[in-house]
């Protein structure tokens, strides 16, 4: 009888490990297979490499070295029937590469995207992705508020 409770038991255990929710028998088995990573931005990691900064919670300004590689923008052009055209929906974005090699895309004004040169290396600040200033070695970039 004794033997019959552990049997059942043990179905019992392969069972929930095996179908189980969220996949617990893989969960189990990457136990005893994976590395675990240094902790980063305050968890755990396991061996994934996070190309973009996961942004702090509090609302204060982010500042990094970084470089410039790409800028992108959306426009929707309207154009009237006399002949009257009007940017709407207007959203410009840069791409930088940190010294760590993250890619950080930072939402900018029309006048920093124009104003601030490819492969620029400087001082970038930012808020929740939304651009605040990039100090580079000619000039520094405000963005207009």
């Amino acid at each position: 009888m004794l033997v019959m409770f552990g049997a059942v038991a043990v179905v019992m255990i392969v069972i929930i490990v095996t179908f189980g929710g969220d996949k617990p028998f893989q969960r189990f088995i990457s136990l005893f297979l994976e590395e675990d990573v240094p902790e980063e931005h305050g968890r755990k990691t396991k061996n994934v490499e996070y190309s973009e900064p996961i942004q702090k919670k509090s609302s204060a300004p982010i500042v990094e070295m970084a470089t410039l590689v790409r800028k992108s923008d959306d426009r929707l052009r309207v154009i009237e029937s006399d002949g009257q055209v009007k940017l709407i929906d207007e959203y410009y974005e840069l791409h930088f590469v940190t010294r760590k090699g993250q890619n950080i895309r930072i939402e900018c004004s029309k006048e920093a995207y124009e104003t601030i040169p490819f492969n620029q290396q400087g001082s970038l600040t930012y808020k929740r992705n939304k651009l605040v200033k990039f100090k580079y070695y000619e000039d520094t970039v405000y963005e207009n508020i």
